[in-house]
């Protein structure tokens, strides 16, 4: 019995540690970071939001259309260049993914989801994104937890702890 009493803490304390050792390998990101949109252009930064699930973009002029039978999204993105401060404006087409609703102070709104290409530090990252008027708001993009997932960890006592590099993968999506 004392010998049972005794490999409980042990196994428990092991655990933690291998649990903490899988931690420790996981790349550390701050709350706002850099991230590279490849398909737009633009480096812009992104606010990691642990508390929305999905990432969302600034996204204008959302219209569903059919494009060979299948249903389709354009929209204009417009974003601040990170490295520039300038503006930068494009008006994408993709497949529509699904339809959201998200509840928030302001009530509820419906946002369409589409698939967007995403590099931040080394990972480039095909993600959901809500398509939402984010005009009003001092970042462009958050980062939900979806993608986040994919990523490691974020720590929100810092800021900008990568630069997106994602030469070596842009043929991997």
């Amino acid at each position: 019995m004392f010998v049972l009493w005794l490999r409980k803490p042990l196994l428990c304390t092991a655990a933690l540690l291998l649990s903490a050792s899988a931690s420790a390998k996981q790349e550390v990101f701050g709350w706002i970071e850099k991230a590279s949109m490849p398909g737009i252009g633009v480096t812009a930064k992104v606010k990691m939001d642990t508390g929305a699930l999905t990432s969302s973009i600034h996204a204008t002029d959302v219209e569903r259309f059919l494009k060979d039978d299948e249903k389709w999204v354009r929209f204009t993105v417009k974003l601040e260049d990170s490295n520039t401060e300038e503006p930068v404006t494009k008006t994408l087409e993709r497949p529509f993914h699904r339809k959201v609703k998200i509840s928030g102070a302001g009530g509820v709104d419906n946002r369409v989801v589409v698939f967007l290409d995403i590099c931040i530090g080394d990972r480039l990252l095909r993600e959901q994104f809500t398509l939402s008027d984010r005009e009003d708001k001092k970042y462009g993009m958050l980062i939900g937890r979806r993608t986040m997932k994919h990523m490691g960890l974020v720590d929100v006592t810092q800021t900008f702890t990568s630069q997106p590099d994602c030469s070596q993968s842009l043929g991997s999506l």
